[in-house]
């Protein structure tokens, strides 16, 4: 089943502050981060404390425990300076208040932020995104990590937004799948949902997807969806099916959302009659762009598809330095 819909965060709010971990909310206490910048976070749907740990990782990932040693050579300590993140193509960017974190994590001192764009904002080649104004080493030192989760977020939603475009008009949305980058689970999928997309389960514990191996080893799709059911009686219950045998047998059975595997469109067509809205149905296989509107139009409820996070390419994002004001 999908997650609800999450607002992305509308407001801007971190203002001059830091990073330092200042006095926050009950909310955040275990947050560094700034809490004006924690709560934007929260009110995307994001966890300020998972984002605060990503951004401590990819930091840490890049020093390997020394310093950036092209940066301290070449950079007096006290050289202040700002960065411009500015889209070098158009697309549906996502991931602005991560990469603030991702600064945030770096920075020895305050910094100044000047948002230009919000998160699920379309933008053209050569605009600004964000604005950053803090010691010269240390957006040196921030700027790969924060732009790599930047473009990655970024590819995704812009992606996602091309899928959203076409299904416009059909009750269909397009919705990922778990196949995401380890670690990187709940930002890759915040990106879809801004985008325009919707997600399927977060994790292997929100609800149950039974597919062909579970399906196997229970002995029939009949059996397999009784036993999670009689197991787990208030999880919600999606099931794979292959052919419209199987159809009938779950959605007498009572499944909740029926997965139609490398079903043509005509076939769906037929699934969404025999169903007669007895159960949520969803598309996966087979889907390409081309054919998206064909599958929408067969009344189906989602197209399910793993290459928006596992296959989408970067959005192309450069950081640009200029003197600060």
């Amino acid at each position: 089943m999908s997650t609800p819909d999450l607002p992305l965060a509308q407001d801007s709010g971190c203002g001059d502050g830091c990073a330092c971990g200042a006095d926050s909310e009950e909310t955040y206490l275990e947050c560094g981060l700034d809490p004006a910048l924690a709560e934007l976070l929260a009110a995307a749907g994001l966890d300020p404390v998972e984002v605060e740990d990503i951004a401590n990782v990819a930091i840490q990932e890049d020093l390997a425990g020394g310093v950036d040693v092209t940066t301290v050579a070449t950079i007096p300590e006290d050289a202040v300076a700002t960065a411009d993140f500015t889209a070098r193509e158009a697309g549906v960017v996502a991931g602005l208040r991560v990469a603030e974190a991702v600064i945030s994590v770096a920075c020895t001192d305050e910094f100044e932020v000047e948002r230009h764009v919000e998160d699920g904002d379309r933008v053209e080649a050569g605009q600004k995104l964000l604005s950053v104004t803090t010691r010269t080493r240390d957006l040196l030192t921030a700027e790969r990590s924060a732009l790599n989760i930047l473009c990655r977020l970024s590819g995704i939603a812009t992606a996602t937004r091309a899928w959203a475009d076409v299904l416009e008009g059909s009750k269909a949305r397009v919705r990922d799948t778990r196949k995401t980058t380890p670690g990187l689970r709940s930002l890759e999928k915040y990106a879809v949902r801004c985008g325009g997309g919707v997600n399927h389960r977060m994790a292997l514990s929100d609800a149950a997807l039974v597919k062909d191996n579970h399906v196997v080893a229970a002995g029939g799709v009949a059996q397999a969806f009784k036993a999670v059911r009689d197991t787990f009686p208030e999880v919600p219950i999606e099931v794979e099916v292959d052919t419209l045998h199987q159809l009938r047998e779950v959605v007498d059975a009572g499944a909740d959302l029926i997965l139609l595997d490398n079903f043509t469109p005509g076939e769906c067509e037929e699934a969404v009659a025999l169903v007669h809205g007895r159960a949520a149905l969803e598309a996966s296989g087979r889907l390409t762009l081309e054919n998206a509107k064909a599958y929408a139009d067969t009344g189906v409820d989602y197209l399910a598809v793993g290459a928006l996070t596992h296959s989408s390419p970067i959005l192309d994002i450069g950081l640009d330095l200029r003197a600060a004001e």
